[in-house]
């Protein structure tokens, strides 16, 4: 495999999480757990859980506005909308059209993208196609996610794990400077009936889904899945991009638990002292972990631009998406 052609580079950031907060202590009074047990299994301390009358459209619009105060930026021009979200406010009309009429973008596309907790990476990969392709000029990728509202407060295995936020890039025509390097996409739709959430269809090839329309997860299976998936997908990813580990400053993997990371960093060769995550004080917050976790290191000086950056969303379908890129966003 070669090197991807590119013309397209991420320019600008914003972020947004909800004021509340569900710390462990919380969680213990819910369900029968403690904070060192959840510390020490999953590395969060803590998540943002939106307000009763606070949707997904909320959070994304509030990330969005964030992007274009810190870095000037003005979105009447913008020419695509994508958002990857799994917890849209309703099935229709999409978490991006909300967006476009909240800013009042006259001429743009808009569109919801469901890949669970790598719909942010395909996002860039769809936003950098169209880009390269020259259909578009100026696209706003967006993450969101309300987990809070399909999460069963009743369950110690999954409760534990899911917060709310968004975040929000613009991906922008730029042929000296191009930032997309390499991708990787793959999907194992059998193992689907991991991690769910019943719907229309109360079965999944025959098995019957549990959850009455919140969130399930065999948390041994994904966990398995992810570790094995990301160490081959990440040696492909290098070979693509002719680097190695070395070359990468830093890694982004999708914010699922501290220990899967580790897991994979320590199979993959990518040391965790140059991993970004988001789950410590965010929890695992599906599609926007992996933007939630770049500003961070934006906003705490580790992450400068010029970094060569390996990202890899993973989650429900099965699915994952990789990238490697050059991070295009100046200091401000």
């Amino acid at each position: 495999m070669k090197a991807q052609f590119s013309q397209a580079r991420i320019t600008a950031i914003g972020t947004y999480v909800p004021e509340q907060r569900l710390t462990n202590d919380d969680l213990s009074r819910l369900v029968d757990t403690n904070d060192e047990w959840i510390v020490q299994r999953t590395g969060m301390k803590e998540r943002r859980i939106a307000a009763e009358h606070e949707f997904t459209s909320d959070l994304c619009i509030k990330a969005v506005q964030n992007l274009a105060e810190r870095y000037d930026k003005r979105l009447d021009d913008v020419e695509m909308i994508i958002v990857a979200t799994t917890t849209p406010d309703h099935p229709f009309p999409s978490v991006a059209t909300k967006i476009q009429d909240h800013f009042r973008i006259s001429s743009t596309g808009a569109f919801d993208l469901n890949a669970t907790c790598a719909g942010f990476v395909y996002g860039l990969h769809l936003a950098n196609g169209l880009i390269t392709a020259g259909l578009h000029k100026k696209i706003l990728v967006v993450a969101g996610e309300t987990l809070s509202k399909v999460t069963d407060y009743t369950d110690r295995s999954t409760c534990i794990l899911f917060g709310d936020g968004a975040g929000a890039v613009l991906v922008e025509y730029d042929e000296s400077h191009p930032g997309f390097i390499s991708s990787i996409q793959g999907t194992n739709g059998e193992g689907g009936i991991h991690v769910y959430r019943s719907g229309l269809s109360h079965t999944f090839k025959g098995t019957e889904l549990a959850g009455n329309g919140k969130m399930v997860q065999n948390g041994r299976e994904v966990y398995k899945w992810a570790v094995q998936t990301l160490s081959t997908g990440i040696k492909q990813l290098l070979e693509q991009a002719n680097l190695n580990v070395d070359d990468i400053d830093w890694f982004v993997p999708h914010s699922a638990n501290l220990r899967m990371i580790d897991s994979i960093c320590e199979k993959s060769g990518l040391p965790l002292e140059r991993t970004l995550y988001s789950m410590e004080y965010f929890g695992n917050t599906s599609a926007a972990s992996i933007p939630l976790a770049l500003d961070l290191g934006v906003r705490d000086g580790r992450l400068n631009y010029g970094d060569t950056l390996m990202l890899y969303g993973f989650g429900g379908g099965l699915t994952h998406s990789s990238q490697i890129i050059k991070w295009g966003v100046p200091r401000v």
